[in-house]
Parts: structure tokens; sequence; C-alpha cells
């Protein structure tokens, strides 16, 4: 699959090369696993290390963990997060089993869709040539379109941190969509989940972000057919920023 949206979306990049020849097997390559997490850290995504799995559970050795290798090892992680070179090479070399988590909402935000739709909406989106920027796909079925943050609006009342899922008020209506924006975070890959699982790059980092608007009406769609409800019409949704 990365193979396919790499080639049309013309992306001849280094990173674009990693993908097409070793689309699966990343995280078990430090070479390769460093150069990648350098990679998104150039486009300016903020990284900081993250949990990883321990056979069936997380490294963090918390009793039912919620989210196991799926959180930042730091609670100090929107603080710690950086794109230095010197550092991240640091951790990656400290810490070769870590995962690393992007904290949304400071360069970049990422509307995240159950895999099905995902898919279904990337095909969309690049057979009408809109940009879509870094996409990412997880083994446990989710897809990661990475997009420009829409910034902190002057209104705090319409702004809300999403952690887990969008607006309260929206989520009916847009049923499986999650808005990672500011207070959240996602998995960069290359990451390893429980399970044998793993999350890798469908479109590299080298890809540059686009505004989420312009792929949310399709996003939305695709979430709504997968769920079996009926269309919304995204310009009923209110806008963030």
């Amino acid at each position: 699959m990365g193979a396919e949206f790499g080639s049309r979306s013309g992306g001849q990049g280094r990173i674009s090369q990693w993908l097409r020849r070793r689309p699966k097997d990343t995280a078990g390559d430090d070479r390769v696993r460093e150069d990648l997490l350098l990679a998104a850290a150039a486009a300016g995504l903020p990284l900081a290390p993250a949990a990883y799995p321990s056979g069936y559970r997380c490294s963090c050795d918390r009793i039912g963990c919620p989210t196991p290798a799926r959180h930042p090892v730091s609670f100090a992680w929107q603080t710690q997060s950086t794109t230095d070179r010197g550092q991240i090479e640091r951790w990656a070399r400290h810490q070769p089993q870590a995962n690393f988590i992007t904290a949304t909402g400071m360069v970049h935000d990422v509307l995240d869709v159950p895999l099905d739709a995902g898919r279904e909406a990337l095909e969309r989106l690049l057979a009408a040539g809109i940009e879509v920027g870094p996409v990412a796909e997880s083994d446990d079925g989710r897809m990661l379109f990475y997009t420009a943050t829409r910034g902190t609006p002057e209104d705090e009342d319409e702004w809300w941190p999403c952690e887990l899922d969008c607006h309260p008020e929206t989520m009916d209506e847009h049923p499986g969509l999650r808005w990672h924006c500011r207070g959240s975070y996602v998995l960069v890959p290359p990451a390893r989940l429980p399970g044998d699982l793993e999350v890798r790059w469908v479109r590299g980092p080298e890809h540059p972000l686009p505004d989420p608007l312009t792929l949310l009406e399709t996003l939305t769609d695709e979430c709504a057919r997968v769920a079996g409800e009926p269309q919304q019409d995204v310009a009923a949704w209110p806008l963030r920023g």
C-alpha cells in the first residue's frame, strides 16, 4: 500500500524509497528507525520518547495500562518534545526499544480515522489531486492524517483539547473521527504495539502539511459510510480557529 500511494504522489525522496523497499520491518532496523525519526523531526514534528511493548504488556509495568506502548514516558512530554537532532539521536541510541510520540497542536494536528475509512478517503483525495501530506497507519485499525495545526483561536470557548475524540456535540455526526490538537499526541512511525503490531508511514513526513479543512469533508464522509450512517454536512460542523 505504501508503494502504491508513494508512486501516485510522485515523492521520490529517501523516505519514500525506504517505504517502498521496506514497508513492514522498519521497527527492527535501528538505523532506519533513527533515520525515520530524524526525518520526522526535520519536518517539524516535535518528538519525545514513549513506552514500548514488553511481551503483551507495556514497558511501564503499570497493571492494566490503558494505552500499552502508546504513551510518553515522562509527564513533561509537552515541554520535553523537541525537533533537536542531537537530542533525538541520543534518545534513539540510548533507548533502542522505545517508541516515540509527537505532540500535536504545536506545528501539526492529526486527523485519526478508522483504517477502512482512511484508505478510501486517501484514494479519493489523491484521485482528486488534493495535497494530502504525511499519512500513517496502525495495525490495530487506525489511519492518521498529519495536517498543519489550526492554531489557537482568539475565543478560547471555541477550542477544545482532544486527547481522545472530537468535540462531544459532533461525535454522533462524525463517528470514528478523532482530531488530535493541543494537549494531545500520537505515536510517530516507526512504532511497535503489543501483539507484533506496528505503526508505519504510508506517505512519509517529507510531504508538506496541508490545511486540515481540505481533508475534513472527505474523511467525515468516509467515516459516516463505514459506520453505516447517512453522510453529514461538514459545513455545519463548528470550525477550529
